[in-house]
């Protein structure tokens, strides 16, 4: 029986040994030059109009948790080979599904970044642009009520899109 399960033993070693020989290939999917070791994540202030105290330091340690938990890079305090700055440019909330008795149904909270993402090793990887994630919640609740688990599913999802964007390529 053990000589049956030894061409696909040997297949699934040959197969795992070319995927983590190739020089951009994780298991997180994400292609990071083999040569950069380290991450740096700069203080995202909040510049949006309407200021969340927790929102900017928040929004840092998950891009920074992101990279330290999905990826071998470091966390370096001066500029790593992987670079992030920009801020918090939007919070808002705002109606959007009226009922039958033209009340709002729903609000949405949106949360908006900026981000300039620099690759020492491969510069054609740059980018600067906006993200934005919203939260819906029932019209009946107050922000207040809702904003933390808002807050929270937010910025999973920013974090999420601004590691895919720097180095997830599918």
């Amino acid at each position: 029986m053990q000589s049956r399960n030894l061409p696909v033993l040997t297949i699934v070693v040959i197969v795992l040994g070319i995927m983590t020989s190739c020089k951009f290939y994780s298991f997180t999917g994400a292609s990071i030059p083999p040569q950069a070791k380290t991450f740096s994540v700069k203080h995202f202030p909040n510049h949006a109009q309407i200021v969340q105290p927790t929102l900017s330091q928040k929004f840092t340690e998950s891009l920074q948790d992101k990279f330290m938990k999905q990826t071998s890079l470091k966390l370096t305090d001066g500029r790593g080979d992987l670079h992030f700055e920009g801020s918090i440019t939007g919070y808002t909330t705002q109606p959007t599904a009226i009922s039958g008795d033209d009340q709002a149904a729903l609000n949405r909270l949106t949360i908006t970044i900026r981000i300039t993402f620099i690759n020492e090793y491969d510069p054609k990887s740059d980018f600067e642009r906006s993200f934005a994630r919203y939260f819906d919640y029932d019209s009946k609740l107050s922000l207040t009520q809702v904003e933390d688990q808002a807050i929270t599913e937010i910025v999973e999802a920013l974090v999420e899109d601004v590691f895919n964007a720097a180095v997830v390529n599918w």
